[in-house]
């Protein structure tokens, strides 16, 4: 599902903005979350206890925009689908995210949190370059 040069700007440590559908009469509220491209999902991982996995579990649709920085060409990968929300997994992905995103010297320690792996499925990606 996901070109070459979608690859090229989602294998980079940039920060993705996912947006899940909100509670009833709430506004959508795109957040910032560190990601990785795993096949042809993206994976991300959350406090079990945040909002976001909340909204998630009770109706699975998001989605995810990753653009390019400023100063480079223009370049957005845009991603909607379905999720997935498990534990298995969750502290790997926290790890390995935390080892893409911080210097080794400042990486975070999961081990103890109460941590979810969600899995985005794409049932449709757009793409924007300039």
């Amino acid at each position: 599902m996901f070109t070459e040069r979608d690859l090229e700007l989602l294998t980079r440590p940039l920060f993705a903005m996912i947006t899940a559908i909100p509670d009833a009469g709430g506004i959508p509220a795109p957040r910032p979350v560190w990601f990785e491209v795993a096949g042809d999902d993206v994976q991300i991982f959350s406090l079990t206890s945040s909002p976001r996995v909340r909204r998630l579990e009770a109706d699975p649709r998001a989605s995810i925009v990753v653009s390019a920085p400023m100063g480079e060409p223009e370049h957005c990968v845009a991603v909607e689908g379905s999720v997935a929300v498990t534990p298995d997994g969750a502290l790997e992905l926290a790890d390995r995210l935390s080892a893409r995103y911080r210097e080794p010297d400042k990486l975070d320690d999961w081990s103890g949190m109460d941590l979810v792996r969600i899995v985005l499925t794409p049932t449709k990606v757009r793409r924007f370059t300039a």
